[in-house]
């Protein structure tokens, strides 16, 4: 398919809109997910942090008790 010029291969018959509309809908989605993943993660790994409290990451262990297994 070939097109006189700029404007008609953009105008795309006068389906230009919703051609280039859905392609920009779908790039706005593409760039979107991966901020909002981003942001959903260091939430849950803030809030994993304040759940723990004081515990040791390694054995669970609060830092004042002794470890049972020494």
């Amino acid at each position: 398919m070939t097109w006189e010029s700029p404007a008609a291969f953009f105008a795309m018959g006068g389906d230009g809109f919703f051609v280039w509309g859905s392609y920009a809908v779908c790039l706005l989605c593409m760039l979107v997910e991966p901020w909002l993943a981003a942001r959903r993660r260091r939430r849950a790994l803030t809030e994993a942090g304040q759940d723990s409290g004081n515990r040791h990451p390694a054995n669970g262990i609060e830092d004042d008790e002794e470890d049972p297994r020494t």
